[in-house]
């Protein structure tokens, strides 16, 4: 229970983060770079995602003895 409240904390805090950073960006005439930040943004919470899936699918495979 406490490993998914984790994930969705850090999930937040890098969403956070994203957002900030892409609001100074913004700001400051930056367009380009909010964009990039945005993209990392996306990509480092979609490996995180990707690592608990495949988590769950070897789960899934050594509960079910495929």
């Amino acid at each position: 229970m406490a490993l998914e409240i984790d994930l969705v904390f850090k999930i937040a805090a890098i969403g956070i983060i994203v957002a900030v950073l892409n609001q100074l960006l913004i700001r400051s005439g930056r367009e380009d770079q909010a964009m990039m930040t945005t993209l990392a943004g996306l990509v480092v919470v979609l490996s995180i995602l990707v690592k608990q899936i495949s988590a769950l699918f070897v789960t899934i495979k050594s509960l079910f003895s495929l």
